[in-house]
């Protein structure tokens, strides 16, 4: 179908693990028409969890890309992990979104993933709506998790929608903007419903928020506000228009209510999303400069401009690539030529196709507003813009976050040898947070990731998906060196090289900076002692050297380095001579300013019932954790630390066991500093 940009709703479900953004997805699939079997994540059937891992572990790895139609509109959707070690699938799929439903579980309400992907929304200036889900769960509290939207996410939250009834007497919705209450028919498993009138128990409540509703949105429309205040009744067209314009404009947050595994709650949140979420044309047009001049160019989306499209996933599927595209302004065409500014390469698309999950469907082009996965880029990678030659531009790149935790890896038989490096490559290549580097001092492949988990699922594909087995060492805490006190270094290079005679001095003086403030390269000499023509090579030769330190070989941070003297002689000063000098000297200042191990140290949330408290916190402790805050959530406590990440190993069998299975808790990098 071939849908107008105003048509077009590009979403993204975000949420923490086990909110229920999957069941969401495919309880939309199934009532749009798109799937005619609801497939349930418990039973590893869901469309959108297709791999073997996601299918095994029953929750979301990858990103997973669908469109459906809803009221003359095409939905395309992105069904994102609500794991914090998948985050870097959360960040690219909302860069290229413009619109996203948070779904909170009733029960958990913000959970912390939620916080962060939250916050990478807000980053992206996404508009957002809530969908409070889980309403049938023991312990579901809706007004509890709009307080915590207020509270812990800074949002303003419009309640649009109210629960009639929780936990097991969850039996439907009442719809504050047309005032009706909204029962489900189960034996359609929930395709039918009915809109009737609010029933007497829950009317005052209805009366109560409907007046909220509209005190609310009459700051936001002066029309509106003059008819509130004559108390002429307002029609629920120009209430949806305040409410779009208002979330669009990142003032509000419709909050909706529901529970997805029940099949109550789906309709109304599809509607929304058509009233109340942006098209392509409604947000801010994206802008990129142009790789030459530097100019910033403007890509107005529309269909007959040049092309402007990003490239925000690349996929390995059955050892081909296939690139995941957003299409920004103009066409792409199968068979076409496209530019790559960053590369200043041309690339030919060999295929356009329309994805549902692990489906594919051949299509010949994909218009402005479209999320299409493309096959035939040979080279080009997440990240990278695809323009039109005659009028290249070059859109801004997708941050990508540092690995923080290694594990060595070694092929098991001679056959493995040669297929573990491709394979990795492969998997490199579809998730840029995952590094490989062959360690020089020890000889092993370091494969570095996000978590334990994400390693995990990786050791996991490239047995199943490329039949590669490999031998898997204790994770290694990547960590990095810096020192203690100023530390002095002088070195002297004078010897032949290829028939050459080559000569340089450089003295060097290194000392601490403030953590996590970088390292830094000042030149303080004259002239006639070292020519300015060398300083390049000096620079050059400190900072290669701070790449591996003196106590353990990891980077070096933090260091201010001062070139204070050295020696010049007439016609034997080379660049090699004073790069080669200039590594030497920063080895000895580094071995003489006291150098020491900083360890990644990780923000850990430990959400934990109050009976253990004491066990919890004491675990923390031994582990080196300092405490910094408590905080008290709904009969249960939310412990906030800094935990050096190498003490962090098996700590969630280690909050189970002391929970009795209660605990959760989640982690992300903080910084780097001295245990």
């Amino acid at each position: 179908m071939k849908s107008t940009i105003q048509n077009i709703r590009n979403i993204g479900i975000i949420a923490h693990i086990d909110a229920g953004k999957t069941t969401v997805t495919e309880r939309i699939l199934y009532y749009t028409g798109r799937s005619h079997k609801m497939g349930e994540v418990h039973d590893g059937e869901a469309v959108m969890d297709w791999m073997a891992d996601e299918q095994e572990r029953g929750i979301t790895i990858t990103s997973a890309v669908t469109s459906c139609l809803w009221k003359n509109c095409q939905v395309q959707i992105i069904d994102t992990p609500g794991h914090v070690d998948f985050t870097i699938e959360v960040e690219r799929s909302l860069r290229v979104l413009d619109g996203a439903i948070g779904v909170f579980c009733a029960v958990g309400g913000v959970e912390p993933q939620s916080e962060t992907v939250w916050r990478q929304a807000d980053k992206y200036k996404v508009p957002k709506i809530a969908f409070v889900n889980k309403m049938d769960r023991v312990g579901a509290d809706f007004f509890g998790t709009v307080d915590m939207l207020r509270e812990r996410l800074g949002a303003v939250p419009l309640i649009l929608q109210l629960p009639v009834g929780a936990e097991d007497n969850f039996s439907g919705i009442i719809d504050l903007i047309g005032m009706q209450q909204i029962t489900w028919d189960e034996s359609t498993l929930g395709a039918e419903f009915s809109r009737t009138e609010i029933s007497a128990e829950y009317r005052q409540t209805a009366d109560t928020y409907r007046e909220q509703l509209m005190e609310t949105l009459a700051e936001f429309d002066d029309q509106l506000m003059e008819d509130y205040l004559s108390e002429i009744p307002v029609e629920s067209a120009k209430i949806c228009e305040v409410i779009r314009r208002a979330t669009i404009d990142l003032e509000l947050v419709p909050v909706l209510c529901g529970s997805a595994l029940r099949n109550k709650g789906i309709q109304p949140l599809l509607d929304a999303i058509v009233q109340f979420l942006p098209s392509p044309r409604d947000i801010l047009p994206i802008q990129g400069v142009h790789p030459e001049s530097g100019a910033t160019v403007t890509c107005e989306p529309r269909l007959n401009g040049p092309l402007a499209a990003l490239i925000f996933k690349v996929s390995m599927v059955e050892g081909r690539r296939l690139s995941f595209v957003r299409v920004y302004r103009g066409q792409l065409r199968a068979g076409g030529a496209v530019y790559n500014p960053g590369l200043k390469k041309k690339e030919k698309l060999a295929r356009i196709l329309r994805m549902h999950a692990n489906k594919r469907e051949r299509i010949d082009s994909a218009g402005a507003g479209s999320i299409v996965g493309v096959v035939g880029l040979k080279e080009s990678s997440t990240g990278d813009t695809l323009c039109d030659p005659a009028e290249p531009v070059l859109l801004e790149k997708i941050e990508v976050y540092e690995p923080v935790i290694s594990v060595a890896v070694e092929p098991k038989t001679h056959a493995d040898q040669e297929k573990m490096v491709q394979v990795l490559d492969k998997l490199m290549a579809e998730d840029p947070t995952l590094r490989l580097r062959h360690d020089e001092d020890t000889g092993q492949a370091i494969l570095s990731g996000m978590g334990e988990l994400h390693l995990e699922v990786i050791i996991s594909r490239m047995q199943r998906e490329f039949n590669t087995q490999v031998n898997v060492g204790k994770p290694q805490v990547v960590f990095r060196e810096t020192i203690g006190s100023v530390g002095e270094g002088s070195a002297v290079f004078d010897r032949e090289v290829a028939g050459h005679h080559m000569f340089a001095e450089v003295r060097l003086r290194l000392s601490p900076r403030q953590r996590s403030s970088g390292n830094v390269f000042r030149p303080q000499v004259a002239d006639d002692i070292i020519p300015q023509a060398f300083v390049p090579a000096v620079e050059e030769g400190v900072l290669e050297s701070l790449e591996s330190g003196t106590l353990m070989g990891y980077p070096v941070v933090d260091v201010e380095a001062v070139l204070v003297g050295g020696a010049y002689r007439e016609s034997l000063g080379s660049e090699l001579a004073y790069k080669v000098s200039a590594s030497m000297a920063t080895k000895e200042a580094l071995a003489a300013g006291k150098p020491f191990l900083l360890d990644p140290i990780m923000k850990v949330e430990v959400f934990v019932p109050e009976a253990f408290m004491g066990d919890v916190i004491g675990e923390l402790n031994a582990r080196n954790g300092k405490i910094e805050a408590i905080e008290h959530h709904r009969g249960s406590q939310v412990i906030k630390a800094t935990v050096p990440l190498a003490r962090m190993f098996g700590y969630s069998t280690a909050l189970r066991s002391a929970t009795q299975g209660r605990g959760t808790f989640s982690m992300q990098f903080s910084h780097f500093d001295r245990c």
